[in-house]
């Protein structure tokens, strides 16, 4: 299993956080598929990096800072998944992906990438790229695509 990073934890306190009120140690062990103490270690580094609210057997909250850092994260999380999808990954594998390669790209990249979905997402229709995309991933043939110069 991969190391967990500071945003996976940011990520996991986050969505305990809005179902239940607060991340319980026990919960994010279990959901980030690490032991209890290795969270009551991380979870003491980021209270010293003010990212989040953390007492013993209490549970823990985001702090403002800890909350803008999640909501950047789970906004570049959702940008990755929608992406995956678009172009014919199944929505588990989407969101398994999305979490690992959010966390390694530049705010630069994900800017374009919010940029492209808006532009792709504006159709009312599926631009004929995407189509012809589809058609490729389910038979091998290229095709010609309107607007698109070459076969496609």
């Amino acid at each position: 299993m991969r190391k967990q990073t500071k945003e996976d934890y940011i990520e996991a306190i986050f969505v305990l956080e809005k179902q239940d009120g607060r991340a319980r140690t026990g919960k994010l062990a279990v959901r980030l598929g690490v032991k209890p103490p290795s969270i009551t270690e991380m979870l003491g580094k980021l209270k010293d990096e003010e990212l989040v609210n953390y007492q013993s057997y209490a549970g823990v909250t985001l702090t403002p800072k800890g909350m803008k850092l999640a909501k950047k994260c789970m906004h570049r999380h959702r940008l990755l998944a929608a992406l995956f999808e678009m172009i014919g990954v199944e929505e588990e594998q989407a969101e398994v992906d999305a979490a690992q390669v959010g966390h390694h790209i530049s705010p630069a990249t994900t800017a374009q990438l919010e940029k492209l979905l808006q532009f792709v997402q504006a159709n009312p229709n599926d631009p004929p790229w995407i189509d012809c995309f589809r058609y490729y991933c389910e038979t091998g043939e290229r095709v010609h695509c309107p607007g698109l110069k070459g076969k496609g």
